[in-house]
């Protein structure tokens, strides 16, 4: 009986949820690790095949804005998802996940959109990160009796996703100085 060893109930479930929080950050955080190494491949590879496609002078605007628009989506889908590996590093305790993670949530979504005409495997990785994220957050308010206003943790990722689309179409434009025929 749990009784006979002073834990009511409620405690043993804590600490049975509070156990298994780790692995399933531990495996998102390396699911993320492998999407963001994925990701830096692959725009390294845009990169170079745009530099060539940009040098021949015959082609379509319309093709010419594509590229770009893939090589600006995987650019900022990189930022984006190692500015929350940098947050998820953060992460001391049980007390930090709750303040941290949930404006990661719908950054992690709105990069698995972007990705999922692109690079639909990335796409379904990050979809079954947000899942397990989220499901972390919840568990570890449930533990540490933590609220959450969810507008606010929307306005921080948007304001996140805002601040570094900002950075990476300035890199890009730099990037291509020819191209300002684009942006008309």
């Amino acid at each position: 009986m749990m009784s006979d060893y002073g834990l009511s109930g409620i405690e043993c479930v804590n600490i049975s949820q509070n156990v298994t929080i780790v692995p399933r950050l531990d495996y998102s955080n390396d699911l993320l690790c492998q999407i963001i190494g994925i990701l830096k491949k692959k725009k390294g590879q845009i990169k170079k095949s745009n530099h060539i496609l940009f040098a021949e002078f015959d082609i379509d605007d319309k093709v010419c804005q594509n590229a770009l628009d893939v090589e600006k989506t995987v650019a900022f889908s990189v930022e984006i998802l190692s500015q929350i590996q940098k947050r998820t590093d953060m992460i001391s305790g049980i007390t930090s996940i709750p303040k941290i993670l949930p404006s990661a949530i719908p950054m992690i979504r709105t990069i698995s959109a972007q990705l999922y005409d692109i690079i639909p495997e990335c796409s379904q990785k990050l979809s079954e990160i947000s899942v397990h994220l989220g499901s972390i957050v919840l568990d570890s308010a449930t533990l540490t009796k933590a609220r959450f206003d969810f507008s606010l943790s929307n306005e921080e990722s948007a304001i996140l996703l805002d601040k570094v689309k900002l950075m990476v179409d300035s890199k890009i434009d730099k990037q291509y100085p020819n191209l300002d025929f684009l942006k008309a």
